[in-house]
């Protein structure tokens, strides 16, 4: 067992090496064969692997695996302890008759547990750090028909690296949707709350549907939280998940001003012209504050208040009504785009806060922050809360996209937007999405 220190490398750049070699042992028994055993694997990066080994197509392998996390396992006692190294702990293989590194692509792990948890790495750095004393042998999802097992000598490991490079400079495809085919669910309740969150798993490039979630790996998740969130224990998330559960994450003010607009819709049967809308926002301001101004009688008597100053009523009207126009900006550009369709508005970004939900209780799960019925039941809850506040797919996907641009792209229509434009065409035409297969209702 030996402690490696620093950081995975889990964003190294895609890459590939060669394959098995004439003596490397077990590795050698991976011959083509004519018709292989029928298999239904996880995800498409072990449908890969096993094509490849079938075909003895090791080039192709590697180049798999170096566009791929490989994870290996460690104790959660000794990482909480010492955060910025790994150990590797090898088994002894019965069939190299020698000590193994087993690693794991992602659709291969066991669902998360407390004990033991695990490190993501790409194999181009498996082959920098990888020392003397380390096991001579690195075994790929051994025990599965995609398993493979290949010597770890400083030659071959300079053969990862080759191929590492060679994928590195071909030309990546696009994003794609990823789905987990075993293991994750792909109708139901579950599937629905996990598919609100779809837009961010995509762009993100996770599987959509994993609910026994790892993400980047324990250090990674816990590191992701507290940068991006400030949730740095199990009661910072609890507290998270609660707040997103509920939409009191998003600004009360998009609120106001969209329930304005949703209000007079109502009312009238049919589209909001933008000044009538400014107008009686502008009024609901003045009322509310005159009504705060008034003395409220309470169990302890009457209260005095303390009333708003004009300046600062006049100050709230006018970013109001700058917020107005910023919102019917982005829809226009969401009508050009395909995400609302012609005389479409947003009726509320609360999409937002239970889209985020619904990775929240994920990432939660992959920190160690929740146990995978806590994340289940976080899932379904968010999936409700949207079935109960939007009409489809297409009305959530814009909400969620314009509760995330008010709040990060500042109408530079940057990537912060064209991100969730990919993201959303994907799911709104790929034969394998769950908005075109799990019913919004």
């Amino acid at each position: 067992m030996r402690s490696v220190s620093g950081p995975m490398g889990g964003g190294d750049p895609p890459r590939a090496d060669d394959g098995p070699h004439p003596q490397s042992g077990a590795a050698a028994q991976a011959r083509p064969q004519e018709q292989p055993p029928p298999w239904q694997a996880p995800s498409a990066i072990e449908q890969e692997l096993y094509e490849a080994k079938t075909h003895g197509d090791w080039t192709r392998y590697f180049a798999v695996l170096a566009r791929s996390d490989l994870f290996v396992a460690d104790s959660r006692a000794r990482v909480d302890a010492h955060p910025d190294t790994v150990v590797f702990t090898p088994y002894h293989d019965a069939r190299t008759r020698t000590d193994c590194l087993a690693v794991y692509t992602e659709g291969m792990l066991p669902a998360p547990v407390e004990d033991p948890v695990y490190h993501s790495g790409s194999l181009s750095w498996y082959a920098r750090v990888w020392g003397a004393k380390d096991p001579p042998w690195l075994a790929v999802n051994p025990g599965s028909p995609c398993e493979a097992y290949f010597s770890t000598t400083p030659g071959h490991r300079a053969l990862w690296q080759q191929h590492v490079e060679r994928v590195a400079d071909a030309v990546q495809p696009h994003r794609a949707l990823r789905t987990l085919f075993v293991g994750g669910p792909l109708h139901g309740p579950v599937a629905h709350g996990l598919a609100c969150g779809a837009l961010l798993f995509v762009n993100n490039g996770e599987l959509w549907n994993a609910l026994a979630y790892h993400g980047g790996g324990y250090t990674a998740e816990r590191d992701r939280l507290k940068e991006w969130w400030g949730v740095a224990s199990r009661q910072d998330w609890q507290r998270t998940q609660e707040l997103l559960l509920c939409a009191e994450m998003i600004s009360p003010v998009w609120e106001f001003t969209l329930g304005i607009r949703r209000s007079l819709a109502l009312d009238f049967a049919g589209a909001v012209a933008v000044d009538h809308w400014r107008q009686v926002a502008e009024r609901a301001l003045w009322q509310h504050a005159a009504e705060v101004a008034e003395p409220h009688l309470t169990p302890d008597g009457v209260t005095m208040a303390q009333p708003r100053s004009d300046a600062e009523v006049r100050s709230q009207v006018a970013g109001v009504g700058r917020l107005i126009g910023r919102i019917t900006r982005y829809e226009a550009r969401f009508r050009a785009d395909g995400l609302l369709a012609a005389g479409k508005f947003v009726r509320s970004v609360e999409a937002w806060d239970y889209g985020r939900a619904s990775g929240m209780a994920r990432w939660g799960l992959g920190a160690r922050y929740c146990t995978v019925q806590e994340t289940e039941q976080a899932v379904l809850r968010a999936g409700r809360r949207c079935q109960a506040n939007y009409r489809s797919w297409e009305d959530f996907s814009a909400a969620y996209i314009l509760g995330r641009c008010l709040h990060f792209d500042e109408e530079e229509f940057g990537e912060w937007y064209e991100d969730m434009v990919i993201a959303h065409r994907l799911l709104m035409s790929d034969p394998g999405s769950p908005w075109l297969n799990v019913p919004w209702k």
